[in-house]
């Protein structure tokens, strides 16, 4: 969903994804801003009522965001709040997929690596909840010709974090499938919803690397942030992981706070050959907080009265787009 100087309204967590180069995100100045304004006007929809009769609205049309509002409406989900879920005793628990195809290709990807990226974006959300992971539960569909080194390399990296594999299931698809479940204890979760005006925007590590990674042919493996979480859940007004572009997570934050984000672009550390623009890539899980005192993290911003998000690059307002999955980005992941 992209966002353009002001943030539309957050609903839920947007998945994790990879994409072809030209999904990347944009970065623009006031004079090359038409066509940027004009996506972010049409993905400021995204959390409009939909109809409950007549006729029918694709997902293309209102987005995630808006799929996951219209199931919070309807009853048929509880408000995503969180990275993760907390069910009482300091539980939380948190679910992602990858499906070949949309989120991989194994041209750009191992088996192993595949493996390890399923539980870290997982366990980013752990990490974004301050918790520490307990148990992964895994499932894998795969075409019955897989050859049977390659599931195992596949499951070697589901083990390299160090979180046990408790459980799961397996069966057979024309494509690879595989979804992972990770359970653990936080005392403190954040949250996006606390952020308040004067506090700091921080990130734990630098931006852009998935974004080079994806140029150069492959995915970046993700970093583990967990130490890191568990440290800034003890005092963050709000925490989450900076998985669908810097722009679209902090207005998460900002939505669900009340608070304008101000994001100075110049304070962003960058990965190694990054551009501005790869920031808004997404899938580089390091975590954005609010704070009071930054620690020993990097300070990008503030939050302020208003609401939405404000990206400047030197003073000057500019455009930084995020992701989206059913939104018509991205036909064919090349």
């Amino acid at each position: 969903m992209p966002i353009h100087r002001s943030g539309s309204a957050d609903c839920a967590r947007s998945a994790k994804r990879s994409r072809s180069p030209s999904s990347r995100s944009e970065v623009s100045t006031p004079r090359t801003q038409r066509s940027a304004s004009g996506r972010a006007r049409r993905g400021s929809r995204s959390c409009a009522r939909l109809p409950t009769h007549g006729r029918s609205v694709k997902l293309s049309q209102v987005g995630e965001l808006g799929l996951l509002a219209e199931l919070e409406r309807r009853g048929l989900a509880r408000r995503i709040e969180n990275d993760a879920a907390q069910l009482g005793d300091g539980l939380v628990v948190t679910q992602d997929a990858l499906v070949e195809g949309v989120h991989f290709r194994f041209d750009l990807v191992s088996w192993r690596d595949l493996g390890f990226r399923a539980a870290a974006v997982n366990l980013s959300d752990l990490a974004a909840s301050g918790a520490e992971p307990e148990a992964l539960v895994v499932t894998l569909a795969v075409p019955i010709e897989t050859d049977l080194d390659d599931v195992l390399e596949l499951y070697a990296g589901l083990n390299e974090p160090g979180v046990p594999i408790v459980g799961g299931d397996t069966t057979r698809a024309e494509l690879v499938a595989l979804s992972v479940t990770a359970l653990g204890r936080s005392e403190r979760v954040p949250g996006r919803g606390g952020a308040r005006p004067g506090d700091l925007l921080v990130v734990t590590g630098p931006l852009g690397a998935a974004g080079v990674a994806f140029r150069n042919g492959r995915l970046a493996r993700p970093p583990l942030r967990l130490s890191e979480g568990r440290q800034l859940a003890l005092t963050a007004h709000a925490l989450l992981d900076v998985s669908d572009g810097l722009a679209v997570d902090a207005g998460h934050i900002a939505a669900r706070s009340g608070v304008r984000c101000v994001i100075d672009l110049e304070h962003v550390p960058l990965a190694e050959g990054a551009d501005i623009e790869d920031i808004g890539f997404g899938e580089d899980y390091e975590l954005l907080a609010a704070v009071e005192e930054p620690g020993r993290f990097h300070v990008i911003g503030r939050c302020a009265e208003g609401s939405g998000v404000e990206i400047r690059l030197r003073g000057e307002p500019v455009a930084l787009t995020g992701w989206d999955h059913f939104r018509k980005q991205d036909p064919d992941l090349r």
